[in-house]
Formats: structure tokens, C-alpha cells, sequence
């Protein structure tokens, strides 16, 4: 069977339920502008934002919060995660050293694909994103830079357009 067909049989899977976060030391839920176009486009996808948290950049406290809620047990039913911020070069930025130590399968195609789509956009200065995607305890991973153009770019030209069909393939496997 073709990606293609895959796809295809994806797109006939259950909606997802995602748990968006938003990394920032500045933002609060009433102006965080890109975890509420990330949760806008999930649900017109049809699929269910089953939480949100604003979080500061700080290491353990994404990595408590990404244990906690990917662990088999929990009571919140959650498929993927999707975080914006902390991607960059700043020292703050941690996002990424964070989720490759906790990843059971790196999506490098994520990432590559991210700067590519960013270079079009705003030129040699998409070396400095460190977007990256995995795969945690069953659940799908996504870590995109916090600004707006971003967080489209992401959302329209890679996620919502495969995470049904990262899903389906990662599900196969999971009893």
C-alpha cells in the first residue's frame, strides 16, 4: 500500500485528541494568539483539544508536563501533543534538547521540512528554528517556534495534513 492509500485510510481513523502547550515566560491564555489558532485549527479538522497549558521555558517543567500527560495511565485521552516556543538559539530555548532526550523515535522529516518550507519565507534565517517532531510513549510529538507565521506555516503545510496519518501508523503497533 502506497502513502497515498495510507492517507486515505487515515483520513477514515477517529479525530484525535491533542494537548496544545504554549511555552513562554511573557504569554497568558488571553493573548497567546498561536496556541489559540493551534486549538482553531484542530477542532475545524474535527479533532478535540483535550487540554492546554502556558508554561514557562524552563526544562523540567516541560518534561514533567510531556511525562505526565503521554503516560499509558492517564485519565485525559490524549494522541498527539503540539508545543510552540522555546525553538530558537537564546540559551532560554530548551524545547528541543528537552524532547530529544525523551523521544522513542525522532521524525526528522519534521524538522527538515519545517526550514525548508521556512526558508521560502524568510530566507537564511530559518537555520535558527529548531522545530522537531517524535514520537513519546505512543503519542506524537510536534515542537514548532512560538511566533504566529510560524505556527501557520506548521499547522496548514505539515501537521494537519499528516497527523492522522502519523497516527495511523504509529496505532497499528499499540495495543
Amino acid at each position: 500500500m502506497g502513502h497515498l492509500e495510507h492517507k486515505e485510510d487515515a483520513k477514515a481513523n477517529k479525530p484525535l485528541n491533542v494537548y496544545v502547550v504554549t511555552l513562554s515566560d511573557t504569554r497568558r491564555e488571553n493573548n497567546d494568539e498561536s496556541g489559540k489558532y493551534i486549538r482553531e485549527r484542530l477542532i475545524s479538522f474535527s479533532h478535540n483539544v483535550s487540554g492546554y497549558s502556558i508554561i514557562k521555558d524552563d526544562k523540567d517543567l516541560l518534561e514533567g508536563l510531556v511525562v505526565k500527560i503521554c503516560l499509558p495511565d492517564v485519565k485525559l485521552p490524549i494522541d498527539a501533543v503540539i508545543i510552540n516556543g522555546g525553538t530558537g538559539v537564546s540559551f532560554k530555548d530548551m524545547t528541543y534538547e528537552t524532547l530529544r532526550d525523551i523521544y522513542d523515535k525522532e521524525l526528522y522529516g519534521f524538522g527538515e521540512l519545517f526550514r525548508s518550507l521556512s526558508y521560502k519565507e524568510i530566507g537564511s534565517s530559518s537555520i535558527m528554528s529548531r522545530a522537531s517532531a517524535g514520537i513519546y510513549n505512543g503519542k506524537i510529538i510536534f515542537s514548532v517556534p512560538g511566533s504566529m507565521n510560524a505556527v501557520k506555516l506548521a499547522m496548514e503545510n505539515i501537521i494537519l495534513g499528516e497527523i492522522g496519518h502519523i497516527y495511523y501508523e504509529i496505532s497499528k503497533h499499540l495495543t
